[in-house]
This record gives structure tokens, sequence and C-alpha cells, in this order.
């Protein structure tokens, strides 16, 4: 029995043995499927870095463009604007000269009319039309000729000149 017992002890020494041999190899194939799922894992997450990274520089680039058409259209209508200021500028200065102009010819108009009552005139009436010839110098006032009164007239008023007068 004692050989029975060796024999028996033996077996299970093979059996144990192939066990352990069966559990190692289980642990080795649970160890490599592990390892590729981490490699894929580890796939997957590199692409989905990638693909922010990407998504990133796709964004930087259209804000880019955008950045720029913002100042592209920042730059015209900044242009735009100091060409209207510039405009403005100059028809502030043509009404200014233009008011002072109207008050001059208010004045001469003035004068005409205490001149035409001095001398036993008419009387000229303000809602009648003026004619004003400047090429030829000549003031028609209601149908009279007031050019041999010039002389007069910018006598008293140096700055009122034909040329003042052509605009």
């Amino acid at each position: 029995m004692a050989s029975s017992s060796g024999t028996s002890s033996g077996s299970s020494f093979l059996q144990n043995s192939g066990s352990e041999e069966d559990l190692q190899q289980l642990m080795d194939q649970r160890k490599r499927k592990r390892m590729i799922s981490n490699r894929e894992s580890a796939r997957r997450s590199r692409m989905r870095k990638q693909k922010h990274l990407d998504d990133l520089m796709g964004q930087v680039s259209n804000l880019r463009k955008e950045n720029h058409q913002i100042l592209t259209s920042m730059n015209v209508t900044t242009q735009h604007y100091l060409n209207v200021e510039a405009e403005n500028s100059i028809l502030r200065a043509q009404l200014s000269e233009l008011s002072r102009r109207l008050e001059s010819l208010n004045e001469i108009i003035a004068v005409l009319d205490a001149n035409n009552n001095c001398n036993g005139l008419v009387v000229m009436d303000h809602n009648e039309p003026y004619s004003f010839n400047f090429a030829q110098n000549d003031i028609m006032l209601d149908g009279f000729n007031v050019t041999n009164s010039w002389n007069y007239l910018s006598a008293n008023h140096p700055i009122m000149t034909a040329d003042v007068l052509q605009y």
C-alpha cells in the first residue's frame, strides 16, 4: 500500500503541477488580455487627444481669421469716420464763410434800402426777388441796377468784392 500511496501522492503532485501550469497559463492569458486592453485604451486616448488638439487648432485658425476680418472692418470704419470728420470740418468752415457772406449781403441790402429811402427812391419790397449778375458785377434789385452804387458800397464794406460774391 505504500506504493499505492506513493503513486497516488505522485499523481496528486502531477495533478497539482498540471493545475499550477494551467493556472499559470490562465494568469498569463489574463495578463496578455489586460496588456492588449491597456494598449487599445491608450491608443483611443491618444486619438481623443489628437482630435481635441486638431479641434483647438481649427478654433485658433478660425478665431485668427475672424480677428483679422474685425481689424480690417475696424480700419475701414475708422478711415470712413476720419473722412466724414474731415468733410464735416470743411462743411462747417463753408457754413461759417457763407454765413459771413449772407450777413454782408444783408448789410448791403440794408444800406441800399436806407440809400433808396434817403434819395426819395421807391422803397424795396423784400418779398420781391433779387437778381445778382456776378459775371458782370451788376446787382439788380427789383429791376434797379445798383452797379453805380457799387463804389459807394465797397468804400463802406472793403471786404465785399466781386470775387467774394462769385461763390
